[in-house]
């Protein structure tokens, strides 16, 4: 239900159609779709379809009246209750200010499940082929948004411990340099009774917009990365694929691209994995005094 969703959102969607692709009655589609996401099938739609707004609102220079009618509400006055209703500011001040905003990005029942029956049992990655493409990258000087955890080592703590709330928030951020990523902050940007695991954004160096309530703005120098890339993968294989980019990462030697391990440098990075584009990692590195030649 939740991909068909995905797929049709510009569209009508109906709670039968619904129930059709799912091989479910209406009344049972409806109550396992509560159970499972926390929402009816219709506020589900229109949470997504307000983000979608918020993000052309943020980004584009169409008028509220034309955001609402691509939004599938009939009048600009509906729009504008169920938008200050989610976000707390009218859309024509959203247009205008674009400070940070919770978005709805719900997570993938399917996924969540798939990945709890992985953990359940032991994975061979020897049996997962994949390809590790390697390139660099330099990061300039600049400012991290961020939200701490208490003592997660790992995405999963780290969700026990703050919830998946700060996610939504650091990608509604307009003038981010980069995807928002999870982050393993080295030890002299930990501070005292939080977390390794972060969840956090990049920023230009003269940011000086809105922080959020519970995030925490700190500054970071130019760093060099390599960046690991692990080949695109199939949903079930979602487990698999981190664990195989790790296993590579863990082998691999910078010094014949000219770089050493630099972990003090600046945080470790990774970008949320899709199976489209595959696993992406980040690592802080410096040049050796000479380089091989090219």
């Amino acid at each position: 239900m939740q991909q068909y969703i995905a797929e049709h959102l510009h569209q009508n969607i109906t709670l039968a159609q619904l129930a059709h692709v799912a091989g479910y009655s209406n009344w049972h589609a409806a109550k396992v779709f509560r159970e499972l996401t926390g929402n009816s099938p219709a506020q589900y739609i229109r949470l997504l379809r307000l983000t979608g707004a918020a993000l052309k609102l943020r980004d584009g220079e169409d008028r509220v009246l034309e955001v609402a009618l691509q939004s599938h509400f009939e009048t600009h006055e509906g729009f504008t209750r169920a938008f200050c209703r989610t976000f707390g500011m009218p859309p024509a001040t959203y247009s205008r200010t674009a400070p940070p905003v919770k978005l709805f990005m719900p997570d993938s029942v399917y996924h969540a499940f798939r990945m709890l029956k992985r953990s359940e049992n032991s994975m061979d990655t020897k049996q997962f082929p994949s390809a590790v493409f390697v390139s660099t990258s330099t990061h300039p000087a600049r400012k991290l948004m961020l939200y701490r955890g208490k003592q997660a080592e790992d995405y999963m703590t780290y969700c026990q411990e703050v919830g998946c709330d700060m996610w939504p928030v650091l990608c509604s951020v307009k003038e981010a340099l980069y995807e928002p990523a999870g982050m393993w902050l080295p030890d002299h940007l930990i501070e005292p009774g939080t977390s390794r695991y972060v969840q956090a954004v990049e920023l230009p160096a003269d940011y000086a917009g809105p922080v959020p309530e519970g995030f925490s703005l700190i500054d970071l120098p130019a760093c060099d990365y390599l960046v690991f890339r692990g080949e695109p993968f199939l949903d079930d294989e979602f487990c698999e694929a981190v664990q195989v980019l790790w296993a590579y990462i863990e082998r691999f030697d910078p010094a014949p691209m000219g770089y050493q391990w630099a972990p003090a440098a600046g945080p470790r990075i990774q970008l949320s994995p899709t199976g489209e584009r595959g696993c992406i990692e980040a690592l802080p590195v410096r040049a050796l005094d000479s380089r091989p030649a090219v």
